[in-house]
């Protein structure tokens, strides 16, 4: 079997893109009232420009109780005609963009949203120091709909592709844990039922998009806690979803950010910039035994998901974009000679927005990213990396 060649013109779903890379969705911290901004354009046209083959917009909720805080875009009348510009500008430039799709969970910070967040179970959020309650059944109907109108909406904006967030302890994830799915009824126990939610939303993204654009997901290769989903459960919900049909193509994550967000990240752990970054409730609770387990040291190493992820590779037949730890062309090559039919990059570009056209002609043979991860912590005020820009932008 021939191996493709990173970047050459590739296939996603109905889309064409021009090489195999695409940037994975990482905060921009540039949504101020729940708006496009020029700095959200800006950002994503560095990496456009610099060659990536698809930039992904993180995070666009479906739901005002769904964002992760009070900033984040919710898709709808009142942000289209800022969703256009930017997929306007991206265009402009050759690449494709996606939007990241989700509804976020008990990892919304409800204090911050002004509505309380909802979950698969109810249970005590870190981050707003309220009870998250348990979804009724209204509320994963009208939930769907929501991804739906949504799907919609960004399809009238102009998006090429759809990720729905499936992983991190975002809501459809926190029905496939069952350490945070605790429920009693046909959402809980069995595979089949924790993995409801995810298949009713990708089947009704499906059916109101079909083939008007691409529609992948963020899946979980294990969420790196006791009770998360483990790499066993991973696969086998990855495969229900490939027997749907209702997919274009997989990207593999992990960690959880509710209870481990360093698992999918490696290396450095600013556990006193991250502190610093949060509301003082949170700061205080960071200092206490428990606080600082919740940043856990895991080493970094390049691609530090493929072994787990070639479990995927064996059991599917499904296009799947390798994420993690992808800073080198060699890396790359590998993935591309693993089976893989995309790689995903989030911190190697946001140091370095033109890695991608410096790699393919052979410019550099790696990126120079440290994974210091002192770019987590700016996420609220402009994520960027600290190396090049130390002060908050200017949003």
């Amino acid at each position: 079997m021939t191996v493709p060649d990173v970047f050459a013109p590739a296939q996603l779903g109905p889309v064409t893109l021009r090489n195999r890379t695409v940037k994975a969705a990482t905060f921009e911290g540039r949504t101020p009232e729940g708006q496009v901004t020029d700095g959200l354009i800006g950002y994503h046209l560095a990496v456009a420009r610099g060659g990536i083959g698809l930039t992904t917009v993180a995070y666009l909720a479906v739901a005002p109780e769904g964002r992760t805080h009070r900033d984040v875009i919710v898709v709808g009348e009142h942000s289209l005609a800022g969703l256009v510009r930017l997929t306007d500008a991206v265009h402009e430039t050759g690449a494709k963009i996606a939007g990241q799709v989700g509804h976020a969970g008990p990892v919304a910070n409800g204090r911050s949203n002004g509505v309380h967040a909802i979950a698969a179970s109810k249970m005590p959020s870190p981050l707003s120091m309220q009870m998250v309650r348990s979804a009724t059944e209204a509320d994963l109907t009208r939930v769907t709909k929501a991804y739906v109108a949504a799907a919609r909406t960004l399809v009238r904006a102009g998006f090429d592709v759809l990720e729905l967030h499936m992983a991190h302890s975002y809501l459809i994830s926190s029905f496939l844990a069952p350490g945070l799915n605790r429920r009693k009824d046909s959402w809980a126990g069995s595979l089949e039922n924790r993995a409801r939610l995810g298949r009713q939303v990708a089947r009704a993204v499906r059916d109101e998009v079909g083939d008007e654009v691409a529609v992948t997901a963020k899946v979980s290769l294990s969420d790196g806690f006791k009770g998360g989903v483990t790499t066993a459960d991973g696969l086998a919900y990855a495969q229900l979803l490939e027997q749907d049909g209702t997919l274009d193509a997989l990207q593999m994550s992990g960690g959880s950010s509710l209870m481990n967000p360093m698992y999918l990240f490696r290396g450095g752990t600013p556990i006193k910039e991250f502190a610093a970054s949060m509301p003082l409730p949170v700061r205080l609770g960071m200092r206490t035994p428990v606080g600082r387990s919740f940043m856990k040291k895991y080493d970094f190493e390049e691609a530090y998901f493929r072994e787990k992820a070639l479990q995927f590779r064996a059991g599917l037949s499904l296009p799947l974009m390798l994420l993690g730890g992808i800073n080198r062309r060699d890396t790359m090559e590998q993935a591309m000679a693993d089976g893989f039919d995309f790689v995903a990059m989030g911190r190697a570009v946001l140091r370095e927005p033109d890695l991608v056209n410096r790699l393919q002609s052979e410019q550099a043979v790696s990126g120079v990213c440290i994974h210091c991860n002192r770019c987590m912590p700016t996420i609220y005020s402009g994520t960027r990396c600290p190396e090049i820009t130390a002060e908050p932008l200017a949003l």
